[in-house]
This record gives C-alpha cells, structure tokens and sequence, in this order.
C-alpha cells in the first residue's frame, strides 16, 4: 500500500461525502490507496456516508471517544498500512490530479514528509472565500501558507500534509495539543534530522469556517497555540507571530483615543480599505471583497487576543498549557 489517507471527522458528514467523492476521483486503485475515516466522538455520525463508498474506495470506519483532532489522526495511523500517510482535514476537497501531483515530486526529490497550500473554490460561499482571504493574505499576516516556493524551510499544516509512516512512528505523531499540534509535529519533523519540502501543485480546496463566530474560535485558539508552542520551543517564536497582537492593542487604543478624537479612527478606515481592494480584486468579486474586511479584523484581533490572553496566563501567572473553546468550537 503506497498511500493511507487519514480524514479525523468531527460532525461534518456532509463535507466528508464531497472528500470522499474527490478522492473516487482521483481514479486510484484499492490496492494503491486506503482512506482511513475516524469519528471523534461526533454526535452527527458519518459512518453512513463512509459506506457509500465502500465499493469505490478501499476506506474503513473508526469511532472513537472525543479527544481532539491530533489523538484522533494517530489512532488513524496506528491501523494504517500505506508507506506514506496522508493527513488531511475533512473540510477539503481534492482537485483532479492531486495524488498525481504528490507522486511527481516525489520522483522528483525525495523527502521525509511533505505540505500543500490551500485554496478557496469559486463555489464557496462568499463568507468561506473572505476568510481564506483573511487567512491567505500578506496584509493580514496569513502568511504564505505554502505558496513560496523559495522557503527554505516548509512547516506543513494539518489539513494537507504526507509523512513517511516509519517517521511518524519514530516521532510518535501528534503530540497530545489540542490546538497547534500539527505545528508542533512539523518543528519535530526538523528537529529529529528528516527532510520536509513543499509540494506546491498538491493544493487542496479548503472550505474553512462558515461564519465568523467559527473563525473567531478557531484563529484565537491559534494565538494560544502560539504562546503554548513558544514554552515548548522558544526559537519558534519570530516577530511575525507577534504582529496580531500588536494590531490588536492598537485598534484597542485608537478606539478608546476616538472618544475624543474621532481622526484616531482614520488608519482602521485605510486598511479596511486596503483589504476591500486587494481582496475584490484577487477575488474578482467586490461582494468577497466587502466581507473580506471583517473577516481581516476578525483573523487579526482573534489571533492577537488569543496570543496576549496566553501571554499573560502562561508567562506571567505561569498557569500551565491551555485552550478556549474545546467543548464548543463547532457549534
């Protein structure tokens, strides 16, 4: 078996049916490829739907009890039997070719472990395609997010991402983080000597959170994250990391100085302006462009928020590792 393809699912059946579907169409064999699916606990169950592929795809059900996303992706790989595995998340949706793309580099030069970026669909909602943009974008600190291909180190994210199965063994896997741990693995990854590269034409269609209340959770848990992976490892701090934070205590100042001088408001303005632009134009769609701002604001102060609340809990009061929203970060 060359590929395990490892899907933890927590609630979305109807996202994985359209993973599921993507993968049928990578047009592979059952003897090329496994898709290893694992419930986490969920309430709404997708074994239904992992059934209906049965005849397509070589693909086994797993459920387990709750306990985040890392533990459930290691219990995956423990019953996996592909030379290498792929993690991705269940909100994604193989282009065509995308396994194809994987073996191309893989002949090309070979590697220990291996990430692909990400992209919003034309057929996304306009609210899923604002926040890719918040999280894709240079002017939002999103980063690269895998579209460098100069980088000289690549540090893969756990929605697209292949590792060598002995590897993922001999690192013993996700590390028991409820949030961050896909970072944690990558800095790992180099740590223990391996060789890990970008794979950019194995992009995946990402469908991200559906409203901002989701991305909210999501990108505050991330500057926690942040803060608990600095404790573990202080080199992978860098100044990039702190600039959500910085954005946050300024947007927090310049409303509170707008109380008595309403020009203080006239930078917020500006880049709400930017990102409109910037966002209608690489979206070709003004109404993106619209929902894009704040979504920006949210992927910002969210991020910043969470940094600084672990900041002060974890360095300052020296509470021990942390995250917000466990119990409802879906809902």
């Amino acid at each position: 078996m060359k590929y395990s393809v490892i899907i933890p699912v927590y609630n979305r059946p109807d996202e994985l049916q359209e993973l599921l579907e993507s993968s049928v169409a990578q047009g592979r064999s059952t003897e090329e490829v496994e898709v290893v699916c694992v419930e986490d606990g969920s309430s709404v169950r997708c074994e239904n739907i992992t059934t209906l592929y049965s005849d397509k795809l070589n693909i086994r059900y797993f459920y387990k009890d709750n306990s985040g996303p890392g533990q459930t992706r290691n219990y995956g790989a423990e019953r996996a039997s592909g030379d290498w595995l792929i993690i991705l998340d269940s909100d994604v949706v193989l282009p065509p070719g995308y396994l194809d793309a994987i073996d191309r580099e893989l002949e090309r030069e070979d590697c220990d472990a291996f990430g692909g970026p990400d992209r919003a669909n034309k057929d996304f909602t306009v609210m899923q395609r604002a926040i890719n943009y918040a999280m894709t974008s240079f002017f939002t600190t999103g980063g690269i997010r895998g579209g460098n291909k100069k980088m000289d180190k690549f540090y893969p994210r756990s929605f697209n991402m292949g590792i060598r199965r002995e590897v993922y063994q001999a690192l013993g896997g996700f590390s028991k983080m409820r949030f961050g741990e896909d970072i944690d693995l990558s800095i790992r990854i180099f740590k223990g000597g391996y060789r890990c590269r970008l794979f950019p034409e194995a992009w995946v269609w990402h469908k991200r959170r559906t409203d901002l209340k989701k991305f909210f959770k999501q990108v505050h848990n991330s500057g926690i994250a942040r803060i608990n992976l600095y404790k573990r490892y202080p080199e992978s701090l860098k100044l990039v990391h702190t600039l959500p934070a910085v954005f946050t205590v300024g947007c927090a100042l310049l409303l509170l100085i707008s109380i008595f001088w309403p020009w203080a408001l006239i930078p917020l303005f500006l880049f709400a302006l930017v990102i409109f632009i910037d966002a209608s134009v690489k979206e070709n769609d003004p109404e993106v462009g619209l929902m894009a701002v704040p979504a920006a604001f949210v992927q910002l102060t969210g991020y910043g928020s969470g940094f600084l609340r672990a900041a002060w809990q974890r360095l300052v009061l020296g509470q021990d590792e942390f995250s917000a929203f466990q119990k409802n970060f879906y809902k």
